[in-house]
């Protein structure tokens, strides 16, 4: 994670609870599962969680794979386009004029809005408080248990190496908390959060 933002991508399409945005490259560390993005909307930032990378659909790709065989150049020419790539983010908050909510936004964003990474700092802002996981575990289309993992995992590794643990800690005293009447899915989510 970077101390400053990157960008991902633009807005193709959104809504209050999630958008999907489009970009050309995925960059080396960018887009990555669970990863905190931000994007603005008129006196406030839209905080989400990246919790899936698609490749769209390519039209020569679809003639390619049903040929009989496939020359070495085709494949290498392939490897060297530019597919389409649909990055979907769960909205898990927002910040206006310097403080942060942890519920949704008043509006979306806009189609072809500047989506960039948050920097350390903003993840930590924003992770003090664990009401944002209560959205992920309610997420319909998100992978949750592992959304909540890799978020929690790269929220810890923004904080100094001496905070990371009792960081942790308290996500999953929040977690056995939320999760109190399944404890079977807890154990899951907290094998899953330490870090890699």
């Amino acid at each position: 994670m970077t101390d400053h933002p990157i960008t991902v991508g633009r807005v193709l399409r959104s809504s209050t609870a999630g958008f999907a945005i489009g970009c050309r490259v995925l960059r080396e560390d960018v887009p990555e599962f669970g990863a905190f993005v931000k994007v603005a909307q008129g006196n406030y930032e839209i905080t989400g969680l990246i919790y899936d990378v698609q490749f769209v659909d390519d039209p020569l790709v679809r003639q390619i794979i049903t040929a009989d065989s496939m020359p070495e150049e085709l494949r290498k020419d392939q490897s060297q386009r530019l597919a389409p790539i649909e990055i979907s983010v769960l909205v898990v908050g927002f910040a206006r004029a310097g403080q942060v909510y942890q519920h949704l936004p008043p509006q979306p964003p806009a189609t072809l809005d500047q989506i960039v990474t948050c920097t350390p700092d903003e993840v930590i802002a924003f992770t003090r408080e664990f009401t944002f996981l209560r959205t992920i575990l309610n997420a319909k289309d998100a992978p949750a248990d592992e959304l909540i993992a890799a978020s929690l995992r790269m929220a810890a590794i923004t904080r100094p190496e001496g905070e990371q643990r009792a960081f942790l800690l308290d996500a999953g005293r929040e977690l056995a908390r939320l999760l109190s009447v399944d404890p079977v899915r807890l154990e899951g989510i907290l094998r899953r959060i330490k870090p890699g």
